[in-house]
């Protein structure tokens, strides 16, 4: 799934300790390696409730998105209408909802154990990387576009070129197939130290694993961070002409983009960092760390995870045309079904919709625009 914690690793400590202790007085007083029972138990009670909890609100939210996405295109005439913004949030809820299907296999894991197998092990953990390597990826994308669309006011006909959206969510999807390939490589159900618990994880080389967590560091947040810390505050700062109204709602969105990004997965990485540089020497190993270390990880990773259940509420319910499209999706439904008379209700505004009313925006604010 990810980067296994640091009782994952003495395996060799364990090994170390047993076979010396056969070799002393067993009247001698030795070390006594780390225990890691504390962390497992806590991942134990822990992962499966938010898991599940994250599963269920990531699978409703970016189901309502797919829902009104489609419902928009095929509403309009003309596919034109749809922006590059709508094609990157398109994608984005697909990452999202595949990476939330993931997560169901984890609860059961720390509830119970691996019961999926070598092959599942496989699988789950490289449509977890993938999945995950893709929504913050596709997060940029959408902070760039915004950028080009507000700050320099590219042309309608180059925005309107859905060929570029296809052409950089296909080097995405790639890119990150590739990185997820470690997991199909390195991805086996293996058994917990002193337990009968067996879990899939990562069977990486040590070089290799920190390899991979500074690889996850850059790819999956500073880069991202970086370009969407640049593409808002110029986006920002374009705005410095508009009306006050209008600035402080984008400032607030544009503060609350930022800041939920960073607060749900720079802990993640803090800890990541932390294990790099332990591993490598740098900080002093220590009992009490390693169990921090565990339980930080599955805390600040839980927390991650939940940015792809508020995807949908930020770049989706936040826009005002999105909240209206939704709302004309359940009373179309309702009416369809004879509730609340509102028989034929959808149809007639399917109607007044084809003539081209819904959308009157400038081209500079796409159907989905994050800046509202």
């Amino acid at each position: 799934m990810t980067t296994p914690p640091m009782a994952m690793t003495t395996t060799e400590e364990y090994m170390y300790y047993e076979d010396y202790t056969s070799l002393v007085d067993t009247d001698m007083t030795y070390a006594t390696p780390c225990s890691p029972q504390h962390s497992w138990q806590f991942a134990g009670r822990f992962c499966p409730v938010v898991y599940s909890l994250v599963f269920v609100l990531a699978v409703v939210g970016n189901t309502l998105v797919l829902c009104v996405v489609r419902r928009y295109r095929t509403s309009r005439n003309s596919p034109c209408s749809f922006s590059l913004t709508d094609t990157f949030l398109l994608h984005l809820a697909v990452s999202d909802l595949l990476l939330a299907l993931t997560l169901p296999f984890y609860a059961v894991q720390w509830a119970k154990e691996w019961v999926f197998g070598e092959a599942g092990c496989k699988i789950a953990s490289a449509v977890f990387s993938l999945n995950l390597y893709s929504s913050i990826l596709f997060l940029a994308c959408i902070s760039f576009d915004r950028y080009l669309a507000i700050v320099h006011a590219i042309t309608t006909g180059w925005r309107r070129n859905g060929y570029h959206a296809q052409i950089a969510c296909a080097v995405i999807w790639v890119a990150c197939f590739a990185l997820a390939s470690i997991d199909l490589q390195y991805g086996q159900v293996v058994k917990l130290p002193r337990s009968e618990m067996h879990v899939c994880y990562h069977q990486l080389p040590e070089g290799g694993l920190v390899g991979l967590q500074l690889l996850n560091l850059v790819v999956g947040f500073a880069l991202p961070l970086l370009v969407m810390l640049y593409c808002y505050v110029r986006i920002f700062r374009s705005l410095c002409h508009a009306s006050r109204r209008q600035k402080r709602k984008s400032l607030r969105l544009i503060i609350s983009l930022v800041a939920v990004f960073v607060l749900c997965w720079a802990p993640y990485n803090g800890f990541q960092l932390t294990d790099s540089l332990l591993r490598l020497g740098v900080i002093e190993h220590s009992c009490s760390l390693d169990d921090a270390l565990d339980i930080g990880t599955f805390i600040s990773e839980s927390l991650g995870l939940t940015h792809c259940a508020l995807n949908p509420l930020l770049y989706g319910f936040v826009g005002i045309k999105f909240r209206k499209e939704l709302m004309q999706m359940w009373k179309g439904l309702l009416g369809s079904w004879g509730f609340l008379g509102l028989d034929g209700w959808g149809q007639r505004q399917e109607r007044r919709r084809a003539g081209g009313s819904f959308s009157s925006d400038s081209e500079n604010t796409s159907y989905f625009s994050v800046v509202v």
